[in-house]
């Protein structure tokens, strides 16, 4: 909770945006810092990382990059944080919420003005391997965290300017990448440390005390934003929401089910998610229940920026700690999916990340009637590797968006990823450095949701395989697709296959990591498509006729999903208008009511066997929910 009477300086409002202003300047440049100095493809060339300037008190002062919180440094070391400190860890069940996996490490800087502690530079990212019992640190069939790699709890990494040696090379020999390990680790070090300077800059240039003053009131002013701009458009209520993942990598495929209620009133929004189901066996459970989930209210937050008065206003809204001020969350008792004991698996936390997303927003969606955007799985993760030995062994792995949601503004974007920056890997780069050949990379035709502003689409993308390798798919939505919006219908789920020499295609789960893979053979990964939004009949014609004529629609979609009946006109495509109006009143005539929410065809065949279950007092979130034009 913010301070309702803040530390005012005697600051005027533009020198307070010259601070706002430099601290996300700042970032930006410990971002490139790290991009320049890094090794790893995943963190130098896929921009897989996150950065963040707090004060002394451990408020994240933007909200530009959903970073790791600084709690673990006052719970370990409390009065002993000294200057040239670097504090590092990496454990899912030590990181008060903010590390989800084995993978992300952590690295925080204290900064300090003379002696007194000002804030913590921080950089925290995903990377190539820390150990474990498969390439990349994320074994599908994980039964417990050490199968996942090396655990991390906080330690200082230097302790007053002086390296922990002996630390380092423990954490940097439990890799199977350790030059690349290496380098990246001192690259993040290195960014935090310039991210430090920055902030002691603005402090000699305005004073310690009227800096923090600053930094408690970029804080209020977010959260009056929120208050007064976003809540007064959510009616006040209670509303249900549920959705899954579909299988754990362990046992046998089933819906594991992120359960929320969320009940808004004037001032406040409060997240409760009792009822989400146990904890998996499998790597699926994401550990969030500590320091009140405040990591979590902070990557949830942003959703609400949806809606803001114009896309344009809700690029100015920030989502720092001031956030906190309006959203509460509870959370379910130990055992579950959420609140995992310590131990359980959590490579795959990023599915539960996405549908936390998912529940928000839909839940927003029936108090708005309908004006929040549609669902979108927007991480997943996919690589070969092969080599015996520590002289040929290789990971080639790519982190790869999908289509973004449509939005009652906006058609969805294109092969997005959440990460803030993120990017793919050039083909160019990728066949220089491993035995791959990319044949084919592009857009999934019909992959998006059809609606009046339908979904994203997803890649399209074929890999040889110069030599023996192994498959790795770490992937959700293969067979539960995003879910469509107020009308609009659901996009395409995920699909990994192999081609092998003969031309046979054999299509594998979405968790895969012991397919072999032979030489010459194609990989063939489609990424998903965001859901749609609005009554896909509703569609203007011209952007029907845009889509087909650029791919990203097939001419039977145009006809089935948006009643548009299309010729083609020398080599252009145009639509029969009277044919079009005929087919329209047609499907409006013969149609139901349009749900205000469409999982797609796998879950309506999934409910109609019965395999939907829910706890006693659970109701089905989309029973009676119509869209509303």
């Amino acid at each position: 909770m913010l301070d309702k009477t803040p530390n005012r300086s005697k600051l005027g409002p533009i020198e307070l945006e010259v601070i706002h202003g430099t601290i996300r300047a700042a970032e930006l440049e410990i971002e490139a810092a790290v991009e320049r100095t890094a090794r790893s493809p995943m963190i130098r060339d896929q921009h897989d990382y996150r950065v963040a300037l707090f004060d002394a008190k451990g408020r994240k002062l933007t909200g530009r990059s959903y970073s790791a919180i600084v709690e673990p440094v006052f719970q370990y070391f409390g009065d002993s944080i000294r200057p040239g400190d670097v504090f590092f860890w990496n454990d899912p069940y030590n990181s008060c919420g903010g590390i989800g996996h084995v993978p992300d490490l952590c690295t925080t800087v204290p900064i300090f003005h003379g002696e007194r502690l000002i804030g913590f530079s921080q950089v925290f990212g995903h990377h190539d391997d820390v150990g474990g019992s498969v390439p990349g640190s994320l074994p599908v069939h994980a039964t417990d965290s050490w199968m996942e790699g090396l655990l991390v709890p906080p330690i200082k990494l230097y302790e007053a300017g002086k390296l922990n040696e002996a630390a380092f090379r423990i954490i940097t020999r439990n890799s199977r990448l350790s030059e690349h390990l290496a380098g990246d680790m001192d690259a993040e070090i290195g960014a935090a440390r310039l991210g430090s300077r920055r902030i002691v800059a603005l402090a000699d240039r305005y004073g310690v005390d009227a800096l923090e003053a600053a930094f408690d009131q970029i804080l209020h002013n977010t959260a009056e934003i929120f208050r007064r701009e976003i809540l007064p458009k959510i009616k006040d209520g209670t509303y249900h929401y549920e959705d899954y993942i579909e299988a754990d990598g362990v046992d046998a495929p089933k819906l594991h089910a992120l359960r929320l209620t969320m009940t808004k009133t004037p001032d406040k929004i409060i997240l409760d998610f009792n009822g989400t189901d146990p904890e998996a066996k499998g790597p699926i459970n994401w550990s969030l229940d500590e320091v009140e989930g405040r990591y979590f209210r902070k990557w949830l937050a942003p959703t609400l920026r949806s809606l803001a008065a114009s896309p344009e206003r809700a690029a100015e809204i920030d989502s720092n700690e001031g956030v906190l001020d309006v959203i509460d969350v509870v959370f379910p008792d130990k055992g579950t999916l959420i609140t995992p004991t310590f131990g359980k698996p959590t490579g795959m936390r990023f599915f539960l990340m996405l549908r936390s997303l998912g529940v928000f927003a839909a839940c927003l969606s029936k108090a708005t009637g309908g004006r929040m955007p549609a669902d979108h799985e927007t991480i997943r993760i996919w690589g070969l590797t092969g080599g015996r030995t520590s002289t040929d062994f290789y990971l080639f792995r790519e982190v790869l968006g999908g289509g973004s949601p449509g939005r009652p503004w906006a058609d969805g974007s294109d092969v997005v990823h959440v990460v803030p920056n993120s990017k793919n890997l050039p083909a160019e780069f990728s066949e220089t450095r491993y035995p791959i050949m990319i044949e084919q990379l592009g857009l999934k035709e019909d992959s998006g949701g059809a609606g009046f502003r339908r979904g994203g689409l997803g890649y399209d993308k074929k890999i040889r395989a110069l030599g023996p390798c192994r498959l790795i798919s770490n992937a959700d939505r293969s067979l539960l697709a995003c879910y469509g919006v107020n009308g609009g219908k659901a996009g395409l789920p995920y699909a990994v296959s192999v081609i092998d020499a003969e031309g046979t295609e054999t299509a594998y789960p979405g968790m895969s990591d012991t397919v072999m893979v032979e030489a010459g053979s194609v990989v063939r990964i489609v990424t998903t498509g965001g859901g749609g939004w609005g009554d896909p009949l509703a569609r203007e014609l011209d952007r029907v006729v845009y889509d087909v004529e650029c791919g990203l629609v097939s001419e039977a979609s145009a006809r089935d999903n948006h009643g548009v009946v299309l010729v083609r006109k020398g080599r252009k495509w145009a639509a029969d208008l009277p044919a079009t109006e005929a087919l329209r009143a047609e499907m409006m005539a013969r149609r139901a009511p349009l749900p205000m929410f469409d999982r797609g065809p796998y879950f309506a065949k999934l409910k109609a066997e019965g395999a939907v279950t829910r706890p006693d007092g659970w109701e089905d979130p989309d029973a009676g929910w119509l869209a509303t034009g």
